[in-house]
């Protein structure tokens, strides 16, 4: 698979799912996320997040200070390109201290579920610009979304500089042929990510490339 990308595609982008999910049910659970975080801060037991080695600068910290939450947790060896897969996941222990969020989840596009979990920084440190993998041909059916706007997420244009901050509360993102990070915001600040495999209903919507598979999502911004 080619790294070349159509040239209706302009990176930094993002495609909003806001259109497709019940953003007012979303919203109206930001405190009930936050409260069950705060409660496992003083724990300290959950897995800090890794960035993985496709930083934009690579003596950028690869593990910035976020945390993570499993909802569902690998059956098996835990390989990241299996995150959509459903076969590969089980619901892990997390989802029992969040079901209402679950219950959300439930609703959400897809016909079945893979990787799901909250990615949390009580202190809202920066995210290292980053990308996920560079596989152009493996394109992962994911919604990132969050309960409030107060994390400033971006995409990234490594050629230009240019950044697009996520300005609403749901999307679905080139993880491959741009780069990803957060701005500092000095207090809690989090995210949740679901993966899985779109229905089929919801498939048929999306525009497919011809090649590089993971400009997918931008292909689909690019149609507005």
């Amino acid at each position: 698979m080619s790294s070349t990308v159509t040239e209706r595609i302009k990176y930094p982008s993002y495609k909003s799912f806001d259109e497709f999910i019940d953003v007012e049910w979303l919203k109206s659970l930001d405190g009930y996320v936050t409260e069950r975080i705060e409660r496992r801060l003083a724990q300290q037991n959950d897995i800090q997040f890794y960035t993985g080695p496709f930083r934009l600068e690579s003596k950028a910290a690869d593990r910035p200070g976020s945390k993570m939450i499993y909802l569902s947790q690998p059956i098996g060896p835990d390989d990241y390109y299996n995150l959509d897969n459903p076969d590969q996941w089980e619901p892990a222990a997390g989802a029992a201290e969040f079901p209402e969020l679950m219950e959300f989840i439930a609703t959400l596009p897809f016909a079945a579920t893979g990787r799901m979990l909250i990615m949390y920084d009580a202190e809202g440190r920066a995210v290292t610009a980053h990308r996920d993998h560079v596989s152009y041909d493996l394109c992962h059916e994911f919604i990132w979304f969050r309960t409030n706007l107060r994390k400033p997420f971006y995409m990234l244009n490594e050629n230009t500089g240019e950044k697009q901050y996520v300005e609403s509360y749901s999307a679905w993102f080139d993880t491959v042929n741009q780069f990803h990070g957060g701005d500092e915001t000095g207090e809690l600040a989090f995210s949740i990510r679901v993966d899985g495999k779109f229905s089929d209903e919801f498939r048929a919507q999306i525009p497919v490339p011809e090649s590089n598979r993971a400009s997918m999502p931008s292909l689909w911004a690019a149609r507005i």
